[in-house]
């Protein structure tokens, strides 16, 4: 008889120890994967439809037929799958600041993004996002996108130093790492924040919030998330 619950890899990070099980859910009758930080739930495969609308909803602003997009965290994948559904895309380059999370998907422990890793398009890099975009060090000098699911939110963040990202000035830092007419997106698990509106509007053309949502198996109700999306 399976195991109801099984821990499939872990790691120390500097914001706690980051872990990834399998776990038999009666309530879907299926197995899911999830990621925790010590004992905080981050991301489990039983809810992913606003992670796979980041890159839907962001890649439908864009224009061209050889799009460069960056991805910021790579968590359960499915942000990165959607991106490689878009013909258009030349090159999907992930940024991830935790060597377990990369590891997890090249040896493919996740049965939705099995092979992904491999795929020629897709490019995952070690290193701390908002680093990488604060010193104009990211992989490429410039993305016709910016997708970007790390923290829960602009104002629930895994890690004080990601708050400066979400400011004015840190979202000009952003747009420079973007062509013009690029456009950067922004998954929350928060409702539309008019404070992070406000900052986006001072930055990017159009900025929009997207309240999407998506069915509770574990509740039988409805749940939402938000993603922005902005034009440079």
């Amino acid at each position: 008889m399976a195991l109801d619950m099984q821990e499939l890899g872990w790691a120390e990070t500097p914001i706690g120890v980051i872990s990834l099980r399998r776990r038999h859910e009666p309530g879907v009758g299926h197995d899911v994967y999830e990621v925790k930080i010590d004992d905080e739930f981050l991301m489990s495969s039983l809810f992913h439809v606003v992670e796979t609308e980041l890159a839907h909803l962001g890649l439908a602003r864009a224009e061209g037929e050889r799009l460069h997009v960056l991805v910021g965290g790579l968590g359960l994948g499915y942000t990165l799958v959607a991106a490689l559904e878009d013909d258009r895309v030349e090159q999907v380059q992930v940024v991830e600041a935790v060597a377990a999370v990369i590891d997890w998907h090249r040896r493919d422990l996740l049965p939705d993004t099995a092979g992904l890793a491999a795929d020629p398009r897709c490019d995952l890099h070690l290193g701390d996002f908002f680093a990488l975009v604060a010193d104009g060090a990211t992989p490429r000098a410039t993305y016709d996108a910016v997708l970007l699911d790390i923290d829960h939110s602009p104002q629930h963040v895994l890690h004080p130093s990601h708050a400066a990202f979400y400011t004015a000035d840190g979202l000009r830092r952003m747009a420079a790492r973007i062509v013009p007419g690029g456009v950067f997106a922004l998954w929350s698990d928060d409702p539309p924040d008019p404070v992070f509106q406000a900052a986006l509007a001072e930055v990017f053309v159009e900025p929009v919030a997207h309240v999407v949502t998506f069915a509770n198996p574990l509740t039988g109700g409805e749940s939402a998330s938000t993603v922005y999306v902005a034009t440079r």
